[in-house]
């Protein structure tokens, strides 16, 4: 099956800044991708270029099989973008916004999806609203939807959740959700880690311009985050030869590392023991801010 999105030794510089340094990924079509970083790690611009807002110096890129550059108007079609940015038009409403992009595509007769959209989205009882009366949170809505209007098999979150309450990131989310079981393939990128965690079956992290780590999100989460167990003594007290173990300590408890989950009996036989009695055990799930924190931290 040809891959969604092909990357291929990709290079961009701006001036002395090497904002993409021999990039090279490929993602399958129905994937749920995150593309993390920390700011100025080359996420948007390389967003950009399979946009077609900016070329690469070197290297190649396709979407469903369309080459960028060669065979741009396919690509465009196939790729849907979110951009981080509230870009919108003030002169019309959100209706007319989702039309004039349908025409854009050459989409005629859309009033049934645009409507689908809409309700989606929670944005019916703005339909008829000017652009400008909306609030941050609305207009981003409908950047998603602009977005969604040609129906692309490929649609590029970037932050699409910045600066939005709960109730609009839960709602976008099991849009999103739907969209991805039915086939779509969804690229994120997003600065809140718990939201690719939770959704992506894969990560890349980007760091200067250069991939540092590729991988199912269930391996980075094993590779990289230490397991470990919350512990509440009484007497408060932990064995001196424990102490190896010991990560933090708090008033009330004490955090050990393990190796591996079976070396919790090691740790509770050995408080057994020195007549220690564990009040309370919370084994803590590895998270994905962990493992970003040390990869970043090792490039």
């Amino acid at each position: 099956m040809t891959p969604a999105i092909q990357i291929k030794e990709v290079h961009k510089s701006f001036g002395a800044v090497q904002a993409l340094r021999n990039v090279s990924l490929e993602i399958a079509q129905g994937e749920f991708f995150a593309l993390l970083g920390p700011n100025g790690a080359g996420k948007t611009t390389l967003i950009n270029i399979l946009a077609g807002l900016s070329r690469a110096d070197h290297g190649k890129l396709a979407v469903m099989g369309f080459d960028v550059t060669s065979q741009y108007r396919e690509a465009r079609r196939a790729l849907g973008v979110v951009p981080q940015e509230l870009v919108f038009d003030p002169f019309f409403t959100v209706r007319e916004t989702l039309t004039i992009q349908s025409g854009y595509f050459g989409v005629k007769n859309n009033r049934g999806w645009i409507d689908e959209v809409i309700h989606h989205l929670d944005l019916a009882d703005k339909a008829d609203t000017n652009m400008r009366a909306l609030s941050g949170g609305m207009k981003r809505r409908v950047l998603v939807a602009q977005a969604l209007m040609h129906k692309p098999p490929v649609i590029v979150l970037d932050e699409p959740t910045a600066g939005v309450d709960v109730e609009l990131r839960q709602a976008l989310w099991q849009f999103i959700r739907k969209l991805n079981a039915d086939g779509h393939t969804i690229v994120l990128t997003t600065h809140y880690l718990e939201e690719a965690e939770a959704l992506c079956g894969r990560i890349a992290m980007l760091k200067q311009g250069k991939i540092v780590a590729l991988d199912t999100t269930k391996n980075l989460l094993e590779s990289f985050s230490a397991r470990r167990v919350k512990l509440r003594l009484s007497p408060d007290y932990l064995p001196d030869d424990l102490q190896s173990m010991l990560t933090q300590r708090s008033d009330s408890s004490f955090t050990l590392a393990l190796k591996d989950y079976s070396e919790l009996e090691k740790v509770m036989s050995r408080l057994r023991e020195a007549g220690i009695a564990a009040q309370e055990i919370e084994l803590l799930q590895p998270d994905l801010e962990e493992v970003f924190m040390k990869i970043m931290s090792k490039h």
